[in-house]
């Protein structure tokens, strides 16, 4: 993959700190809910439910990449952009292109709903050990799954389209300023 810079070489900074370190939080606390048994999953549970609420709490905030106003597209934009994209002729966005950002939104929409049907199942009386509740709760963590691996291959497409290293971007928080040339 070609390195991510510009014709002239620049990287500029687009996802500050607490954006990237939000991220990996989230990714490492929906890995420990995948991966240990109860007691641990119900804390990394709460990592993920309060990563996600200073992530959107975040989006309200001075960051401009970060900032939902900044990125979040309305339907017509948002399908024009898919139309762009199906015929290969989608344009590349320093931040999130519109469909990412809608995957922004329905990712964290699903971790506080796992962390809110995972806290009600085990911490109420009217929920504790409910079948109805745990179902739910095991449906948005399949669903979860599901949507991290479509941003998992979306990323990794773009890149590929864009001639760009978005992991590393989520790293250090820099991205070409101008995207490089198609071969």
């Amino acid at each position: 993959m070609a390195r991510a810079r510009g014709a002239d070489g620049a990287r500029v900074p687009v996802w500050d700190r607490p954006v990237r370190l939000l991220h990996w939080l989230l990714a490492a606390a929906a890995i420990a809910c995948w991966l240990t048994d109860s007691r641990w999953h119900e804390w990394a549970g709460y990592v993920a439910g309060a990563a996600a609420l200073a992530r959107i709490a975040w989006g309200f905030g001075p960051s401009q990449h970060a900032h939902f106003g900044a990125f979040l597209r309305g339907p017509r934009a948002t399908l024009r952009y898919a139309a762009q994209l199906a015929a290969g002729r989608e344009p590349r966005f320093l931040g999130h292109n519109p469909l990412g950002a809608w995957m922004v939104v329905v990712l964290l929409a699903v971790v506080l709903a796992l962390a809110a049907t995972g806290w009600l199942y085990v911490n109420t009386d009217a929920f504790w050990g409910d079948p109805v509740m745990e179902r739910i709760h095991v449906v948005l963590g399949w669903t979860l799954l599901g949507l991290v691996a479509v941003h998992v291959a979306a990323v990794a497409w773009m890149g590929w389209r864009h001639r760009e290293n978005l992991l590393r971007s989520m790293l250090d928080g820099r991205k070409a300023a101008t995207p490089p040339e198609r071969a």
